[in-house]
């Protein structure tokens, strides 16, 4: 019996039935074993006037009899078992045709285009070869980066960064599964192919010097592997110092800085009441938005508090309740009563000199307050200047700004459906690129993603789901559904990840590319030593003539 190891294009089957919605039906051969067949790898399917290309999302037994699945024949004796397989019982695969390729002119002079029909009864089925994957997803070139490979197969997969920073992209997957790996890996190939300039909210400390592998080991991040494009941001010099991580500028933020806004973003973190939200509100009209947070927790004493509640018409428990709540901004280092830089000036200044930025938030990374409200008060400000810049471009004769992408962590709790009508998050994501930002969302939860958010990703990367609600979130609204939640249900839970979205032609289930050795960190830094070699040959030669 043939194995799946031989990578040609061996035939698996025939069309038996099937439909233009729901993907058509094919009937192994009975030389093919159903246990060398896995979902999520391609076939080909040549119909009579052209070339179909597929993805099998489903394995099945069959039998011409209905009786032989409730009265079993005695196949002990091996000739009958050879006989009754493949003529009485027979395997059966459910593959979701996506592209022609070839085959048709339109096809030969434009490349791969959306199947608009089925094949006919009984075209021939078999397995894609790496030529028909590299026509479907592009030759990588040398100097161009690649997520990984189809499962079984060499050809490199390649997301378009161009398409990818169009629109706002997410990583999905439950805890453990490598979403931190594959969202290093975009970013990764962002920088390399000068897509856009990244603005990454380090929750955990794992873009900026180094990150953790799979397995536990210490990789090198972005700065190691881009030194003269990354500058490491930090909240906390003191755990950068403990940590060994150079840094290049040490964020404060002023009390001054933080505006009723960001405290609203907190509410729900920090338990506060609609109330209290208010009463925020009317702190700053009262000592002016740049003072109302230094004045009121300078506030001690319950009958100051109470002279200050009648003098705003509000309860003095919701008062006191809000007070003890914002306490807790007191134990926050990096919140100063005025901050001796301008934090967001300097992320600005890098983003336009073409540096990507990685703020890292050392030990408040754990604290899920401080990173919503640095993350919302900071992308809240940057984006401002982002439309200001825009909006000064359509009517003078200036640039644009560079295409910002902003990475944020634990997305959900920025996205929900009850906030993310009012944050600055949901209003990038909704925007597509009207402001040349866009958003990298990661999250384990993207049920938690409010569903119009989620529709407006263009690109979804995502690892194995075993959730529900978390599988349909991810999924809503994409051609063939039903067919890719059978995929994505099956995705080995490290290393593997479906892709489907504008960055890619058509669904494809990856295995990410090995990360960690001095290999495959040349190959991710190549562009940047090249550089560097190139301009140092240049200065040696201007130093001798």
């Amino acid at each position: 019996m043939e194995t799946l190891h031989n990578h040609g294009e061996r035939r698996l089957g025939i069309v038996a039935s099937g439909s233009l919605t729901k993907g058509v039906e094919v009937r192994l051969d009975g030389g093919i074993s159903v246990e060398d067949i896995a979902v999520g790898r391609y076939v080909t399917v040549e119909g009579e006037k052209r070339r179909f290309f597929g993805m099998i999302t489903d394995v099945a037994l069959d039998a011409i009899d209905p009786r032989l699945m409730t009265m079993p024949p005695d196949v002990s004796d091996p000739f009958i078992a050879e006989v009754i397989t493949g003529t009485s019982t027979f395997g059966r695969l459910h593959v979701l045709p996506a592209l022609t390729i070839g085959g048709d002119a339109l096809s030969l002079l434009e490349g791969p285009q959306p199947v608009k029909t089925v094949p006919a009864h009984f075209s021939t089925v078999r397995e894609a070869s790496e030529q028909d994957v590299e026509r479907v997803f592009g030759q990588v070139e040398e100097k161009q980066f690649y997520i990984g490979t189809p499962l079984d197969m060499e050809t490199k997969v390649r997301l378009d960064p161009e398409k990818l920073v169009m629109r706002s992209s997410g990583v999905f997957g439950k805890t453990g599964t490598g979403k931190t790996f594959l969202a290093r890996l975009i970013l990764i190939g962002i920088i390399q192919e000068g897509a856009a300039v990244n603005l990454v909210f380090d929750m955990h400390n794992e873009y900026g010097w180094e990150g953790t592998s799979e397995e536990g080991r210490k990789v090198k991040a972005l700065k190691q592997l881009f030194p003269s494009k990354v500058a490491v941001f930090t909240l906390d010099e003191e755990n950068a110092r403990r940590r060994k991580v150079s840094t290049d500028f040490v964020v404060e933020i002023g009390y001054d800085e933080v505006e009723p806004d960001d405290i609203a973003m907190l509410h729900e973190t920090l338990g506060l009441t609609d109330a209290a939200v208010q009463a925020t509100y009317r702190l700053a009209r009262r000592f002016g938005e740049r003072n109302w947070l230094e004045s009121f927790l300078a506030i001690e004493g319950r009958e100051e508090l109470n002279e200050l509640a009648q003098s705003l018409g509000e309860h003095e428990a919701t008062l006191a309740a809000l007070r003890r709540r914002l306490e807790m901004l007191r134990r926050l280092r990096f919140l100063v009563p005025h901050a001796s830089e301008n934090a967001i000036q300097r992320i600005l200044e890098s983003l336009d000199r073409g540096i990507h930025v990685v703020l890292e938030f050392g030990r408040y990374g754990d604290d899920i307050a401080s990173y919503i409200l640095v993350a919302n008060l900071l992308t809240r400000r940057i984006h401002e200047r982002y439309r200001e810049r825009v909006e000064r471009a359509k009517g003078e004769d200036v640039a644009r700004p560079r295409p910002l992408v902003i990475t944020i962590e634990e997305a959900h709790k920025f996205l929900n459906p009850d906030i993310s009508g009012q944050t600055i998050f949901g209003t990038i994501a909704r925007e597509m690129r009207k402001y040349n930002v866009t958003l990298l969302v990661i999250d384990q939860r993207p049920s938690g993603i409010d569903d119009e958010v989620m529709s407006q990703l263009g690109t979804k990367i995502t690892c194995l789901l075993d959730d529900e609600r978390d599988i349909d979130s991810v999924l809503a609204g994409v051609s063939g559904k039903s067919e890719l939640k059978s995929v994505l249900a099956k995705l080995d839970s490290k290393q593997q990840a479906l892709i489907f979205g504008h960055a890619v032609p058509m669904p494809v289930v990856v295995r990410t590319r090995e990360y960690g050795s001095p290999q495959s960190y040349k190959e991710f830094g190549f562009r940047e030593a090249l550089e560097r070699k190139k301009k140092a040959e240049e200065e040696a030669k201007d130093l001798w003539g």
